[in-house]
């Protein structure tokens, strides 16, 4: 059997997952819902798998047609499958990380504070998973634009239940509605981008009368290109929102009010590596216009550069890597700004491995505090456990936040296991040799070196600072003594948890070596789909390799003169903080961007809300129409025309039409006697002229 026909499955698993688990998961429990959304998304990988054996004997894919979709007028859209080397790259690494994150689900909710007080959330969960992972696949393998935007809009969607998962709770457990705003708020941001993506495709379709890949790339060069730039920088707002970029990347930090898992999911493998995936997707389109590549690179540079100034002076464990995937993000964004196709993708790939390492080894490190400073293994009450967040105080009377590093230290000695694997993907992260990290990074940087040196330069600082922040974090969650009471009592969490990290942690560790400088097999992989002008093999450049890897490690050393030497004491100001002054400030409070976004956008638009409110309310007029003479003289000419008009006409017109209406019924009541013989008698009636009907008429 052809594998490329089991392509549908991909996405088809993922759905019979969600909708076993909608159907039977809240009736048969927790170990059945994660079962059950397991089994799907690795169903999918399986799937997955196969094709990629099936691109071994044929390199250059298949389109797979399942339905015809849109055909109308001059719109002609089935609902095909792409199978080629790119999407089959994503499609592997979307199930494989999605796979691992959903079995670390299992062990993580069932410890999860608010999930006892909403069992059957647990099967919701799954269903919003798994969802996720088939909106995904939809992205990753349609053969259109109209169809990428399908899975787009689903994976917008999905992050928006699944940030607000907990809608009527806290991130530290209190009664509250930041969920709910933080998810609002990817979902506002993600429909900004989106319509430039729309306009992409407005553009796209008059320039060339269709939206399928396979007539719309080969055609690049044969279109005006200011129309193929005006294309492009439309599909860089689509990227600046769903990939975290300047300017509409303030969702994604606020986006960690979800449960861990979900951080994973969507921030390190698969929702905000879609902008990258539709650049490289539409390589054609944007090398036949330098230009606006040029500008996709130097956004994605300053963001890199921009958000890992924020992540140094971060005290939230994850907010800290969720600034990190900002800047990640930029170094993928600005590589395929650049050209470097091979080299975006692969740090999309090593990132997906030690990033989803580190944001569920946090996850790891919050459930180690949480069970301690309120274990829900053995004995606790109801009111013991609604209220805990109020009662129990650190040292500083302020209500405990597991997130907060400050309330973590000496936790290498706690939980070693986590310890270790989170260790693996800082160092991976900093592109340490010999880690993923560090031959996907210094690709970048060296065709950033030979492309644009503004480039470079932008994305070199990030580096350095990317090593910085790291350290810091790992000398202040692991490093000295316990800094709270939970951080003294922490235990190692369940196989469950542990098991999807050391699978993370040999990919973080071995993951550099699908595109080894010397033997360029990922590239080679890529060159099927992307071609040869796009696809290019980066030469090793040893002095980028060498610089890159001693600024690394002298951001290592100064993190820990600041931190690690001296360990920070409970309740002792942050070291940074006392040599940059303003400037630390400034980094705490992300520079103030939500704070400008809030006065010129937000307020603005709330004003004008509460206006056009007041407009359409009849108080308003009520009061307008008393308070001024020109209203009391419309008062007076209103009165006057109330009788003969608004009693007169209008109310005769709706008494009349009353009266039809009663008598139509009452005429109806009759027949509905609620005798059986009646109606025996009527249908007797009406089969008798019927066949009279027919006898006649023929």
């Amino acid at each position: 059997m052809d594998a490329f026909a089991l392509v549908p499955w991909i996405v088809f698993f993922p759905l019979i997952g969600l909708v076993i688990n909608l159907a039977f998961g809240r009736r048969f429990g927790e170990v059945f819902s994660a079962t059950v959304g397991t089994l799907a998304v690795f169903s999918a990988f399986v799937v997955a798998v196969l094709q990629f054996l099936s691109l071994q004997a044929h390199p250059h894919g298949q389109i797979v047609h399942l339905a015809d979709w849109i055909n109308i007028g001059g719109l002609q859209i089935p609902w095909a499958f792409n199978v080629d080397t790119l999407s089959v790259t994503m499609m592997l690494v979307v199930s494989g990380v999605g796979t691992l994150i959903h079995i670390y689900a299992a062990g993580y909710m069932h410890y999860d504070v608010r999930y006892k007080e909403d069992p059957g959330s647990f099967a919701r969960f799954f269903i919003y998973l798994n969802l996720f992972i088939a909106a995904m696949m939809i992205l990753v393998s349609g053969n259109s634009y109209l169809m990428l935007f399908v899975g787009w809009e689903g994976v917008g969607l999905c992050s928006f239940l699944l940030i607000g998962f907990w809608y009527s709770r806290n991130p530290d457990g209190s009664k509250g509605l930041l969920n709910s705003q933080a998810a609002k708020k990817a979902f506002v941001a993600n429909r900004v981008g989106d319509f430039g993506f729309l306009l992409a495709m407005f553009l796209t379709f008059w320039a060339f009368g269709s939206l399928s890949f396979d007539q719309v790339l080969p055609n690049a060069a044969n279109v005006e290109p200011s129309i193929i730039i005006a294309i492009a920088l439309c599909m860089l707002i689509g990227v600046t929102g769903k990939s975290a970029q300047l300017p509409l990347y303030v969702w994604l930090p606020d986006a960690m009010a979800g449960p861990t898992p979900v951080s994973a999911l969507i921030h390190a493998a698969t929702m905000v590596t879609a902008g990258v995936y539709l650049v490289v997707r539409s390589a054609p389109l944007f090398g036949a216009v330098p230009e606006a590549g040029n500008v996709v690179a130097i956004v994605g540079a300053v963001t890199a550069l921009f958000a890992a100034t924020i992540a140094v002076a971060q005290n939230d464990i994850k907010k800290v890597l969720a600034y990190s995937t900002i800047s990640q993000l930029g170094f993928m964004v600005a590589a395929v700004g650049i050209g470097a196709y091979v080299a975006g993708m692969f740090h999309l790939v090593t990132h997906a491995f030690f990033k989803a390492l580190l944001f569920l080894g946090s996850g790891s490190v919050i459930l180690a505090l949480e069970r301690a400073h309120h274990p829900l293994d053995g004995h606790h009450d109801e009111h013991h456990h609604d209220d805990h967040h109020d009662e129990h105080h650190d040292d500083h009377h302020a209500p405990f936040d597991p997130q907060d590093m400050r309330n973590m230290g000496g936790l290498r000695k706690q939980i070693p296991t986590t310890y270790r694997v989170y260790l693996i993907g800082a160092l991976a992260l900093a592109g340490l040799p010999p880690l993923a990290g560090f031959f996907s990074k210094d690709e970048i940087l060296t065709d950033a070196l030979h492309a644009n040196m503004l480039v470079w330069g932008l994305l070199t600082a990030a580096a350095f600072l990317t090593a910085f922040y790291m350290g810091r974090q790992i000398w202040l969650v692991f490093f000295g003594e316990p800094r709270t009471k939970a951080a003294k009592e922490a235990v190692e969490s369940p196989p469950t948890i542990l098991i999807p990290l050391g699978i993370l942690a040999v990919l973080s560790v071995f993951g550099g070596l699908i595109n080894v400088p010397v033997l360029h097999p990922f590239t080679d992989w890529l060159e099927h789909t992307l071609g040869h002008d796009f696809a290019h093999a980066t030469v090793f450049n040893f002095g980028v390799a060498i610089f890159s890897t001693v600024l690394a490690l002298i951001a290592i050393y100064i993190s820990w003169r600041l931190y690690g030497r001296k360990p920070l004491a409970a309740g002792e100001v942050d070291p940074l903080k006392q040599r940059l002054g303003f400037l630390f400030k400034g980094m705490e409070n992300k520079w103030w961007v939500d704070e400008l976004y809030d006065a010129v956008i937000i307020q603005p638009y709330r004003r004008l809300a509460a206006f056009l409110a007041d407009v359409v309310d009849w108080r308003f007029w009520h009061d307008w129409v008393h308070d001024t003479v020109i209203g009391r003289g419309f008062g007076a000419l209103a009165r006057f025309l109330a009788e003969p008009v608004d009693m007169g006409v209008i109310d005769g017109i709706s008494k009349g039409l009353a009266a039809v209406a009663t008598g139509l019924s009452r005429g109806f009541s009759l027949l509905q006697s609620g005798y059986v013989r009646n109606y025996a008698l009527m249908v007797f009636f009406g089969v008798v002229l019927m066949i009279g009907y027919l006898v006649f008429s023929s």
